[in-house]
């Protein structure tokens, strides 16, 4: 009972100090449906790639030690609250297999990028409609997140 109380209390922890780097330009920390989204006329967002500025990042066909051991401590600080490195679900999905499943563009403008796209993009839409809790920015850089996309590729199996 009291791990449940614990979890219960970092996700809204986290829920509640994610959106201050909130920069959608309405303000609003309500996830637009994807009906709005088309409807707005955002037709110009790619599911595939997310939105951001990365467009086309290359990946080693070997992993990068250095980058997943860096990124492996900064998920510890800033992601496995909430995430486990298996496909089970704790508060937010498992990691397991991410990198199979979403493009590293993808990945990448979602961790930089997280609360325009937790806003426009179908997959996060259907996972917040789902009941589950919509992802706190976690504010990182541009290498931050490159070192956690380097670690989920370790976590899933690359040597």
């Amino acid at each position: 009972m009291k791990k449940m109380i614990l979890i219960v209390s970092l996700a809204l922890f986290f829920t509640a100090c994610g959106n201050s780097g909130n920069t959608d330009s309405n303000n609003s920390t309500e996830p637009a449906t994807t009906k709005d989204s088309a409807e707005s006329g955002n037709s110009s967002y790619d599911p595939n790639l997310g939105e951001g500025k990365f467009h086309d990042v290359q990946l080693s066909d070997k992993l990068d030690t250095t980058m997943a051991n860096k990124g492996e401590k900064i998920a510890q600080v800033k992601c496995i609250a909430c995430h486990k490195m298996t496909d089970e679900k704790l508060i937010g999905p498992g990691w397991a297999g991410v990198t199979s499943r979403f493009k590293p563009e993808w990945i990448m403008n979602f961790l930089t990028n997280t609360d325009v796209m937790a806003n426009k993009d179908p997959k996060i839409q259907a996972f917040i409609n789902s009941g589950m809790i919509r992802m706190p920015n976690p504010n990182l850089s541009d290498d931050e997140a490159r070192d956690i996309l380097e670690f989920m590729r370790k976590n899933d199996g690359l040597k």
